[in-house]
């Protein structure tokens, strides 16, 4: 293998794909980025079995090909010797099979390589009849739900984002058993089989990573795995197996108390009365109502109180005293737009609900903490 290429172009290609590579990863030549080069142009394919990342350079994006081959680089160092070449174009140069020459006029890199044989076959196959998505879309909905998934892998099912594909609605839940978050989506086009899947939420998180917001994903489905294509890269992730918990029946369907606020004034109320909790696990902010008037307060006895008062409107005279984490409500209220905020209440033990009043698409859940 021998080419010449834009320094930019293959810095970009190799940030993507090295977002597969687990730091906790045990297999030696899964630390490897492997360079497939032929007449078509330059794949970069990186992977720790659980997630796959492929990139393509298209031969027009190559300067110069003089000699096609694979080998397999090991990720430790090639983006920072990359990135660090002093000319925007770079020389690649395989020698005695196991050996690389990374060269411009002035710089000379000599690495060992890894033996592409004993890299994993790796398929990426794909379906007749892709989900075709947004990329603003898929940002948007990353944005308002992973952050309620769980870190606790005694849960797997719940450290993942659950999409679900009706005709042309698509419903994707994030919870924690703590908090909810759930978008609803409409899609272009309807797709007659039905989609339930889980995808593990540090993977769909890396795959956000790479996005922009213009641009067209195919989404394709299959038992055990996803596929993600975008533009030149095809991002492939393992699904959780097992059937993720029914939370349609979480989310109360009437509410007693129906408060209606400004977002940024409660925003900013919570995280004044926060201040206090920073040091606690549960941060607990407690939320009282009186009339129009929104009481929200914390304390701590080592420290102090903070009280702060916002003014609300809402649907009826009776009033409610709530206690709940800050931390889990701020998470909340970050993946709100509209300057309008519902808080839907039935009592002090129901869950919190929160949506805006013109957007029905997002929902947010926080159950309450008792405090006695």
């Amino acid at each position: 293998m021998k080419f010449t290429i834009d320094k930019n172009i293959l810095l970009d290609s190799l940030v993507n794909v090295v977002r597969a590579i687990s730091p906790k990863n045990i297999i030696p030549i899964l630390n490897g980025i492997k360079f497939e080069l032929n007449n078509e142009g330059l794949n970069l394919i990186a992977s720790d079995s659980d997630l796959t990342i492929k990139s393509f350079i298209p031969k027009k994006d190559i300067k110069n090909i003089e000699e096609e081959g694979t080998i397999i680089i090991q990720s430790k160092y090639i983006i920072d010797i990359i990135r660090k070449m002093p000319s925007d174009e770079i020389n690649i140069e395989v020698i005695d099979g196991l050996k690389i020459r990374i060269y411009t006029d002035d710089s000379l890199y000599n690495l060992n390589c890894l033996n592409t044989e004993d890299y994993p076959q790796i398929i990426l196959e794909t379906s007749n009849n892709p989900i075709i998505l947004k990329s603003d879309i898929i940002k948007n909905m990353v944005k308002q739900t992973i952050f309620a998934v769980s870190m606790q892998e005694s849960r797997p099912l719940l450290t993942g984002l659950n999409l679900k594909i009706n005709n042309n609605i698509m419903e994707v839940v994030a919870t924690d058993s703590y908090r909810l978050a759930k978008k609803t989506i409409v899609l272009e086009n309807s797709y007659p089989e039905s989609v339930d899947i889980t995808i593990p939420g540090k993977n769909i998180n890396e795959f956000d990573k790479i996005l922009d917001e213009d641009g067209e994903v195919e989404l394709h489905v299959f038992s055990n795995k996803v596929i993600f294509k975008y533009e030149n890269i095809i991002f492939q992730s393992s699904l959780l197996n097992g059937n993720y918990p029914n939370t349609s029946n979480l989310i109360p369907n009437e509410f007693e108390i129906i408060i209606n606020t400004n977002l940024d004034k409660f925003y900013s109320s919570i995280d004044r009365a926060a201040l206090l909790t920073q040091s606690k696990d549960k941060n607990i902010v407690r939320m009282e109502t009186n009339d129009k008037i929104l009481n929200i307060s914390s304390y701590a006895s080592e420290i102090g109180k903070v009280e702060d008062k916002i003014t609300i409107d809402k649907n009826t005279e009776k009033n409610i005293a709530i206690s709940f984490s800050s931390k889990y409500m701020m998470d909340a209220l970050k993946t709100f737009n509209e300057e309008e905020l519902l808080i839907l209440l039935n009592n002090d033990s129901s869950p919190i609900i929160l949506k805006s009043i013109k957007d029905e698409s997002l929902i947010q859940l926080i159950l309450p903490i008792k405090t006695y």
